[in-house]
């Protein structure tokens, strides 16, 4: 099989689908590599290496659009990429359909196949979306302390404090992989923090691993409004696999925020948990609604490339080589897990949850 890998173009974004060490793996398997050139550069990664490795450097993106049967990834395709769409190609990415129409409605239009890291089902778990949920929680609490600060328009709060002197206050919605990681970084930095969820267990689990370092509470509307007076920093953790996030914060609930407090969305590539969310970049990360800092990066692990895309590819390796190797539907059939990451076939919705956001038709992908 013809496998591609082209560069990230979405803005600052510096991670890429392959690294050398596992084109050897395809190279291996009998396979051809396409690799943009320049591709791997953000993450740390020489033209030379992918070559040492057996990849065909490639020029132009388009030239890998074109020949690759099998394209890994990054971030879902821009709308400068939705021409290269065809049928009888398999797009491998993190897609977050349900916050992207018009890139639903290109991909069904061309009959492509595409399968999304992130609605990738184990165990009842997401081992591809994992890996960057563990790092944007780490980084959403790095941001916000970050933010907090006076010249960058914070309320000039120090997240851990000193003694004698009040440390800043953090609540994270949502006790899941990227909630639980956060709450990590902020008890590590001093923070008192307290996480909210409708998963007992989760919440049993955060106790029962950092005890009085932590306040655990179950998540409800009138919780959250509670809280907000006396919080300087919101986390926004809240995952709904497949589906748009829901608005746990709206607009009018800020103002019961105190002027500087920040609000971080994890979220953002799934629409949001904030009402006021919209998506922002690396080179402008943050806007102010009400006099509240919002840092709503949608590719928040690109800041970190070297880390992220080697535990992403981490992950994703094996299920690409089954791809590779077998083709989507013996793929499919030697591992049932991978019917859950196709979204689009044939012309055909195959996620409900996304399906469901557009009031459009399902059709479960069947081997």
């Amino acid at each position: 099989m013809i496998v591609g890998c082209v560069k990230e173009i979405k803005t600052q974004e510096y991670r890429v689908g392959l690294i050398p060490s596992h084109v050897r793996s395809f190279i291996d398997h009998g396979h051809t590599v396409l690799i943009e050139k320049g591709a791997g550069f953000g993450s740390g990664f020489l033209d030379e290496e992918y070559q040492k490795m057996g990849a065909t450097m490639v020029e132009q993106a388009s030239d890998i659009w074109k020949q690759a049967q099998l394209l890994i990834k990054v971030k879902e395709p821009l709308h400068s990429e939705y021409p290269y769409f065809r049928e009888g190609l398999v797009l491998f990415t993190y897609l977050h359909l349900a916050a992207e129409e018009s890139l639903t409605q290109a991909l069904l239009e061309s009959k492509m196949t595409s399968l999304a890291y992130e609605t990738l089902v184990v165990d009842g778990q997401l081992p591809l979306l994992k890996p960057m949920s563990e790092i944007a929680g780490r980084l959403s609490v790095q941001e916000a302390a970050k933010y907090l600060e006076k010249p960058m328009g914070g309320k000039g709060l120090l997240l851990g404090g000193v003694p004698g002197v009040p440390k800043a206050n953090v609540m994270i919605l949502g006790a899941g992989v990227s909630g639980s990681n956060a709450a990590k970084i902020a008890i590590g930095m001093g923070a008192n923090v307290t996480i909210l969820d409708k998963n007992l267990n989760r919440l049993e689990a955060l106790d029962h691993l950092y005890g009085n370092e932590i306040q655990t509470l179950y998540s409800t509307p009138g919780t959250i409004h509670n809280l907000l007076p006396t919080t300087d920093v919101v986390i926004g953790a809240v995952l709904v696999t497949g589906a748009k996030a829901p608005h746990l914060i709206k607009k009018d609930d800020l103002k019961h925020m105190k002027a500087g407090s920040i609000l971080v969305d994890i979220a953002v590539d799934q629409g949001g948990c904030f009402e006021t969310t919209h998506a922002t970049t690396h080179t402008d990360p943050v806007f102010k609604v009400d006099e509240i800092v919002h840092y709503c990066v949608a590719n928040m692990p690109g800041a970190v490339p070297m880390s992220s895309t080697m535990a992403l590819t981490n992950a994703t390796l094996n299920y690409s080589l089954l791809l590779a190797d077998n083709g989507l539907d013996l793929a499919c059939q030697k591992n049932k897990d991978l019917i859950s990451a196709v979204n689009t076939y044939a012309g055909h919705l195959c996620n409900l949850a996304v399906a469901q956001t557009f009031n459009q038709p399902f059709q479960a992908f069947e081997v």
